[in-house]
């Protein structure tokens, strides 16, 4: 199983552009592509299009997340799951550890559930 990656707005556009170079064939988008949520997008109506895609949501966001992902979920919505960067990381780390998640990962492995960064 092969993860798809949205890379949320608050990321540094890095992230997107070295996922997509060190593995052309995981499926990386980031908020404000083309057929991605605009920016500027509410967290809510990004996880509703992350549910409806199957992409998993790559953010920064610690504080509120947890709230909308526990929001979603009461209102009977699921998402592919939603992985937090680690500040305390270099930027070669927290990629290392998406790859390896993307590389490793079971289906619905990370359903409905928010993952820190490092997972190993």
């Amino acid at each position: 199983m092969v993860l798809k990656y949205l890379i949320d707005e608050n990321v540094d556009p890095i992230y997107t552009i070295q996922l997509r170079r060190l593995k052309p064939d995981l499926f990386v988008m980031a908020i404000g592509d083309l057929t991605t949520p605009k920016k500027g997008t509410l967290d809510p109506e990004i996880l509703l299009w992350c549910e409806e895609n199957d992409f998993v949501l790559v953010t920064n966001n610690r504080k509120s997340m947890p709230v909308h992902l526990a929001d979603h979920i009461a209102q009977k919505h699921h998402i592919p799951g939603i992985f937090i960067l680690n500040s305390k990381l270099s930027v070669g780390e927290n990629l290392e550890q998406l790859l390896l998640i993307a590389e490793g990962s079971f289906e619905n492995e990370y359903q409905d559930r928010i993952e820190f960064l490092p997972l190993f």
